[in-house]
């Protein structure tokens, strides 16, 4: 019996426009989004429904769009790992071992009027603490960090509109 060979997954490159006000992060993206080459592609993951009402980003729109959505509404995009190995789509095989950060950091330097980062669930929440804690405590006080329900069909303990009431308050969109 050999072993299954181990697949590096990549995430996507970051969705910014120089003027956003909140990051929200992801931990890595999952296998039907990786197919896709899309953020948040399996159809019963809750992150677009949820966009759906918070800015009008929904699955109604081409994904194109709802990225645009997202950016005019000054809202960035991105996942706090570029690569892990991870079999399968669950953040729980995410092999901590393997596992490289984004530059997180240049991203908040080189986008300063990012004020919030919304951590799309645990995981991602506790990668970004793991591999950042300190600089984000030294560097960018003025970033509040809020760890949100996870949008994955695998969160399926809370309901849409729990989880969409945390999502809106954390969200916060100055100015709309």
């Amino acid at each position: 019996m050999s072993a299954q060979p181990q697949v590096r997954h990549f995430s996507f490159p970051v969705v910014a426009r120089a003027d956003a006000r909140t990051l929200v992060l992801g931990s890595m993206p999952g296998a039907a989004s990786l197919a896709a080459g899309q953020y948040y592609a399996h159809p019963q993951n809750q992150f677009w429904p949820i966009m759906e009402t918070i800015c009008g980003a929904g699955r109604a729109l081409p994904y194109a769009l709802r990225l645009e959505r997202l950016k005019e509404y000054r809202i960035a995009l991105w996942d706090v790992l570029q690569s892990c190995v991870r079999p399968g789509s669950l953040d729980s095989a995410i092999e901590a071992s393997s596992a490289v950060p984004n530059d997180i950091p240049a991203l908040l330097r080189s986008h300063v009027q990012i004020t919030r980062i919304c951590c799309n669930g645990g995981t991602a929440y506790r990668e970004l603490l793991r591999h950042f804690g300190p600089v984000l405590q030294r560097e960018f006080a003025r970033v509040a960090i809020v760890k949100l329900p996870s949008t994955s069909p695998a969160h399926a303990g809370m309901r849409l509109a729990q989880k969409l009431s945390a999502w809106k308050a954390a969200v916060q969109l100055p100015g709309f």
